[in-house]
């Protein structure tokens, strides 16, 4: 007889790689684990009926699949700023908050991921959901993934032939939509290292000079959970300057998302203790900072704050005690 231990001795090691697939399918963390629970849930319950025609592995993913399929048949995509109008020419004006469904950053160690670890970049994230979800399911187990056509037709309930034609219209609308990348650095480049700590240095010492210098001149910072984007290094430090306030105001802990560098944001509140507010994700470049998200949401501190230690990025975790989150 079948026992839940043997399960999931077999198939916990594919969780990871299970997030981060449903994360790409479905641009949102929350439902991505939902989804993988209720993978996992269905698996076991069908598990005595596995007659091994497949890997374990495959089997999981179609079940993924087919889940994330079923969920994006009740909503529409989810965006950035960038992916609904132009960027905004008032650097001075107010942010517009809209309720849309926005694209969610991704906390993973990178190391953990075993495949595709470049296609978890936020701009690509993004990119991938213009794509009708039949498209994009082809297009990740394909391209990303590298799954035979053959096997991806099997989890999708298709030809061979319709997963071909399938992944040349992927392909074709992904070069409409997603960015250049090829100048992008990993996270633990000492190049994207640098940009990090230049930019954190420029927040917390409120040196806007550090932070001109680390920006590219075609720079832009996109508010997200607004409408609100800017382009170009004079509008984005005009909006940071107005921002860095005194040295101190802030702190922020290196950290890694969407396998981008990244930072777990405090501000210091009016009693001088230093309150999570956000995340700031940075897109780096060998020639600088390209893009910089922001997303103010002060419960996603809560999920990235520490994981900059466990990737070698300096990070030093704030202590829990109010008294020495006060400024010195």
């Amino acid at each position: 007889m079948t026992t839940r231990a043997e399960f999931e001795r077999r198939s916990e090691p594919f969780r990871k790689e299970l997030l981060a697939h449903c994360y790409r399918m479905l641009a949102s963390v929350d439902e991505a684990e939902d989804l993988v629970q209720e993978t996992y849930l269905r698996a076991w319950r069908s598990y005595s009926a596995f007659e091994e025609r497949s890997s374990l592995r495959v089997w999981l993913y179609r079940i993924a699949t087919n889940a994330c399929l079923t969920a994006l048949e009740q909503r529409g995509r989810r965006a950035l700023p960038s992916g609904l109008g132009a960027p905004s020419d008032d650097p001075d004006g107010p942010s517009t908050p809209a309720d849309v469904p926005w694209v969610e950053p991704f906390l993973m160690d990178p190391a953990a991921i075993v495949t595709g670890r470049e296609s978890l970049r936020l701009a690509l994230i993004a990119a991938l959901q213009y794509l009708p979800p039949k498209q994009r399911a082809v297009l990740i187990l394909r391209e990303v993934l590298a799954f035979p056509a053959a096997e991806v037709a099997v989890m999708l309930g298709t030809t061979v032939a319709a997963v071909k034609s399938t992944l040349q219209r992927a392909r074709a609308r992904l070069d409409e939509t997603a960015p250049e990348q090829s100048d992008v650095t990993e996270p633990t480049d000492p190049q994207a290292r640098a940009l990090l700590a230049e930019y954190i240095a420029g927040f917390e010492n409120a040196d806007t000079a550090a932070l001109e210098r680390a920006l590219r001149a075609d720079a832009a910072i996109e508010m997200v959970g607004t409408t609100t984007w800017f382009s170009g290094r004079v509008n984005c430090l005009r909006v940071l300057s107005e921002a860095v306030g005194s040295p101190g105001d802030w702190r922020m802990i290196p950290t890694v998302a969407n396998n981008q560098p990244a930072a777990a944001v405090y501000l210091r509140d009016a009693t001088g203790i230093h309150q999570p507010l956000g995340v700031a994700v940075l897109t780096a470049t060998s020639t600088g900072i390209s893009r910089i998200h922001v997303f103010s949401d002060p419960a996603l501190v809560t999920r990235f704050e520490g994981l900059g230690s466990s990737q070698g990025l300096g990070a030093q975790r704030l202590s829990a005690s109010p008294a020495s989150r006060r400024p010195r």
